[in-house]
């Protein structure tokens, strides 16, 4: 072989090499901007590096990443929805009315039985349920563009949670003096050593490896992703579009729900106003996390990803004793730079 063929091999090599370490860097750059957030908090704070800081993050991430998947799933469809919050709050308000202490004066059921646990939380996933699942009726059937119609919905879902806590006699006052059983639920945890590890950080690991398993491993699944990429290419191959739409919103309601019992039991209360703001949050979590707006792209590790990277900023920002405004800005700016490479990679591959 030649001295210039040899130059020629080498610098493609070299080529290949720079290419293949920014197609890592690009496919990497959520988790390493979460170690670069971490490690500028370390260095600002040492003391926000132990473990009670970390199982607070987590705590906090919880209900958060039940929520962020649901949207996630209907982002991949290149959908959206706004009314994930407000469904929130719908099934607070169901699931707290009805797990209130015996004891408690101010009930809003006085005399309704002491409940198992499990209903009031599954009859208030079903309400958030049957709600998602209309979304999914209206975008699939009626061809309501999502965002328009889950602006639509949100209005309305928080007219119905407003009618269903302004109860007399007592009125709009917060639900609270929940039972002791649905505050273990959400408050307590394992006692691991010295440590108490939530058992909310067990319900978003459970509810993170099921929707994983549904996306990766089930034709409902490959079906979401198709649907996103092209609806009409999936629809040419034989997917039932509206179908697999209808599914993909209920069980995003289902997740909602969850998270709506959760927050309540983890508050120790609930208002009309709970879950307000919740669904942009998880919207912005999962856009940082690397699903694509344009739909078809999307990863569970990568949405919670995103989740933590939120929480991170907003307890190690509060820890450094930044100001609640600066913290918005820095979010805002996040957001903007996950959302231009976002674009820059959608256009690339077209």
């Amino acid at each position: 072989m030649s001295t210039q063929a040899i130059k020629k091999t080498g610098s493609k090599d070299k080529g290949n090499s720079k290419s293949n370490v920014s197609k890592w860097i690009v496919d990497n750059v959520i988790y390493l901007v979460l170690i670069l957030l971490v490690v500028g908090i370390v260095v600002a704070s040492p003391d926000f590096l132990s473990m009670t800081n970390l199982i607070n993050i987590l705590s906090q991430a919880s209900s958060r990443i039940i929520i962020a998947l649901g949207v996630a799933g209907i982002l991949i469809t290149a959908g959206t929805d706004l009314s994930a919050g407000r469904m929130v709050g719908l099934a607070a308000v169901i699931s707290a009315s009805m797990l209130q202490a015996g004891d408690y004066a101010y009930k809003m059921y006085p005399h309704l039985p002491e409940l198992p646990l499990f209903v009031p939380i599954l009859l208030a996933m079903a309400a958030t349920g049957i709600v998602a699942a209309l979304n999914g009726v209206i975008v699939s059937k009626l061809h309501v563009p999502p965002f328009i119609a889950t602006l639509g919905m949100m209005i309305g879902v928080y007219g119905l949670t407003s009618i269903y806590f302004d109860r007399p006699p007592y009125g709009a006052q917060p639900i609270g003096g929940l039972s002791e059983k649905f505050t273990t639920f959400a408050q307590r945890g394992i006692k691991l050593g010295h440590y108490e590890f939530p058992y909310l950080i067990l319900y978003a690991i459970i509810v993170s490896v099921i929707i994983w398993v549904v996306w990766n491993k089930t034709q409902l699944g490959k079906n979401m992703y198709a649907i996103g990429g092209n609806p009409e290419a999936a629809k040419v191959s034989g997917v039932n579009v509206a179908r697999n739409l209808i599914i993909i919103y209920t069980i995003a309601g289902l997740l909602y729900g969850l998270t709506g019992t959760l927050e309540a039991g983890r508050v120790g209360s609930a208002t009309n106003n709970t879950g307000n703001m919740y669904e942009l949050d998880a919207i912005a979590a999962c856009v940082v996390g690397g699903v694509s707006l344009s739909g078809g792209i999307g990863t569970v590790p990568g949405v919670v990803t995103g989740v933590l990277i939120f929480q991170v900023i907003n307890y190690g920002l509060a820890f450094l004793g930044v100001s609640p405004y600066i913290q918005f800005i820095v979010k805002g700016l996040i957001i903007i730079v996950a959302v231009a490479f976002d674009m820059r990679k959608h256009a690339k591959k077209k």
